[in-house]
């Protein structure tokens, strides 16, 4: 119901408000941010509000929003990350396909455009039923700390 009625989204898209900056200073233990695995500049998180069963995102560290203003550090650690994290999603739960992408500003669908974010989907045939298209939701069939947990097990075993 959280997914459906949309609760805690973030409201502030500025640096001051930034939930992803937030919760990197929060100082919480990563189960309970979502944070899946981190390295030294990019970390993957679940989305609060995935798509579908571990939809996640690679961001850097740094409170950045537009792509062409990453350094080249940071570029090449999102498209690393980035591989990483299907690899580790088709080792938890195969999908078919992936959709990736950058959404850059508001009008290009980016809930938080100020830090830039970067969606890893996983797809299924099928994936798409009557619920997203005449209930305008989605169902997921499984909670967020139990996917957490699997592709944090999974990224670690990867190394």
């Amino acid at each position: 119901m959280a997914y459906i009625q949309g609760e805690n989204k973030p409201e502030s898209d500025e640096s001051d408000g930034c939930p992803f900056c937030r919760l990197l200073e929060s100082g919480l233990p990563d189960d309970e941010t979502l944070i899946v695995a981190r390295d030294d500049v990019v970390f993957a998180i679940l989305n609060l509000y995935p798509y579908n069963p571990g939809h996640l995102m690679v961001l850097p560290y740094r409170h950045v929003a537009d792509y062409t203003d990453l350094t080249a550090e940071e570029t090449v650690a999102v498209a690393e990350y980035t591989q990483r994290a299907m690899r580790v999603i088709r080792r938890v739960s195969a999908p078919h396909g992936f959709n990736i992408g950058l959404n850059q500003g508001p009008v290009a669908g980016a809930g938080i455009a100020a830090h830039l974010h970067q969606h890893v989907v996983p797809r299924w045939g099928g994936d798409s039923n009557f619920m997203p298209v005449i209930g305008h939701t989605k169902v997921l069939p499984q909670l967020l700390g139990e996917t957490r947990k699997l592709l944090a097990d999974a990224w670690r075993e990867l190394g």
